[in-house]
Formats: structure tokens, sequence, C-alpha cells
């Protein structure tokens, strides 16, 4: 599902309760929502320009990354420093409006509030080869004859309108809700109550997807990288294995007072390259 945010939304930093509560349908049946009109193309461009830049060091480098390390995706970090830390991404109060929802009212508690654990990104090439269907995360526990309310949410901010050409991601609606073994059987028998679908997507939009949804990158047939930013907001009672590393100086993009950033500000500099910015 797709929900376009209003331009009297975006004045008022907020979506309306009748949008919250049809992107909240959208991820418990549906598995992911695409929120639309959230993200300034300004700030994505800066992005664009300093991450292509970044993809051609790790191209040359052939540092395939995702899952299964396939050739053409890159496990590309974005730069955790000004100017190329945004509140509309980092900080967007619509997508935090949603996983406060979805997470539940435990989203704050004796251990805290929901956290993100995770600022990264993938960075699909030109020619890039299929990857395996696979979830980000299984069920928490194993056996369940119905599925458990989502624990953690991935967030993906893409730079450019995002079409069957240049890769768009395939998903499988609803397959957040399987609980059988993850298996040629079960994925035939999952084909069958809801094929998958295509991720297509505007400029500033935003999907925001049950990690244990069912997806795979896919071939990208332009002449251009396609680039992800990722991030994942957990339940405050998940473990928090790593704090993100920014720089100093782009503190004020992290203002949600919803959402904890799970985040330190250093002078010192950070090669998130190598991967240093990515959590758990």
């Amino acid at each position: 599902m797709n929900i376009r945010v209003s331009p009297e939304e975006l004045r008022a930093d907020r979506m309306s309760a009748a949008h919250v509560e049809r992107a909240v349908e959208a991820i418990d049946t549906d598995g992911y929502v695409i929120l639309d009109n959230v993200v300034a193309h300004e700030h994505l461009d800066v992005l664009r320009v300093k991450m292509t830049e970044d993809s051609q060091k790790l191209l040359r480098a052939e540092k395939w990354g995702g899952a299964g390390n396939v050739r053409g995706h890159l496990q590309q970090g974005a730069p955790p420093m000004a100017p190329y830390v945004f509140r509309d991404i980092v900080s967007n109060p619509f997508v935090i409006q949603v996983t406060k929802r979805v997470l539940g009212n435990g989203v704050t508690g004796p251990g805290g509030k929901m956290f993100n654990s995770f600022y990264g990104g993938n960075t699909n090439c030109p020619g890039s080869q299929e990857q395996a269907l696979h979830r980000d995360h299984p069920h928490l526990w194993p056996n369940l004859e119905q599925a458990h309310p989502p624990f953690a949410l991935a967030i993906n901010i893409f730079f450019v309108q995002v079409t069957e050409e240049n890769g768009a991601t395939e998903l499988w609606p609803g397959s957040h809700l399987n609980t059988k073994a993850f298996d040629k059987d079960n994925i035939a028998a999952q084909r069958q109550v809801a094929p998958p679908i295509r991720a297509e997507t505007e400029k500033g939009s935003i999907v925001i997807r049950d990690m244990r949804l069912w997806h795979r990158g896919m071939t990208n047939h332009s002449n251009e990288f396609r680039h992800m930013i990722n991030m994942n907001h957990n339940m405050y009672w998940r473990v928090r294995r790593q704090t993100l590393r920014f720089a100093a100086g782009c503190e004020a993009a992290f203002d949600s007072t919803d959402l904890e950033h799970n985040a330190v500000f250093t002078d010192e500099p950070i090669n998130y390259l190598t991967g240093e910015t990515v959590g758990a």
C-alpha cells in the first residue's frame, strides 16, 4: 500500500490518524507500507552524489554484501557526518509515527523506548545478479501456529524513482505471517496465497517493512547505481549490540523524543565504508 503524505501533513510534521491507521493495517496484513512525499529531493540529491563516489571505490574493490554477498550488491554505509545527515531521514516524523504505533503500547517501558540499531545501506549496481529469497530476521520463537506481533521494522530510503528497470526489490506480501519452514514447498505454497510484487517507489518515498517479510534484491538493468539507506527500529527490550557512531556537528537532526537514536557523536574520523556505523 502507498500512502501519500499531504502538504497539510507536511506542514504540521504529522500524519492524520486515518493515515497512521492505514499504514498500521498495511504492515499488519501485507508486511509493508510505502509513505510517499516524505523526504526532500534536495537531500537525496546531495546524498546520491557522495554515495556514488563511495560506490565507485567499493565497486573497484568488489566489496559485495547484503544477503548472500551476491555480485552487484554492495553493503554500503551511508556517510554519518554533515552535510549528509538529514532529519527527514534519520528522524523522519512520519516514519516514527508509524513505527511507534506498529510496535505497540509497549514501545516504552522499564528498559527505555524503541531504538534504531542500524544506519547503513545497500547499493544495487548496474548488471547485478538476483539475490536469493530471504528474510532479514526469522520469527523469535519456532514452530508457532500463529505469527507473533512485530518486534522490528526496516526503514528503506531510496534516492531516485525505483522501477523494475533499476532493480525494484521483490516483496512477498503477507509472508511475515508465515511461520512454517523456509523451504521450497513452503515458498511454493506462499506464492499461491499471495504472489510477489515489486516495490516501485517515487523519489522521496520511504518503505517500512516487517523484518520477517520475504524479499530479494533484483537485477539493476539501468546504467546507474540504485542506492538505499536502511535503518532498523526495534522494540525497547531487544538487545542493543552496538552504538551507532556519527560525526559531531549533526546532532540537531536527531530530534525525535519517541525514538532512541542509539547514537554517539565523535570528533574522531569514522571509516564508515568499512562498516563502523553498522549495528545489529
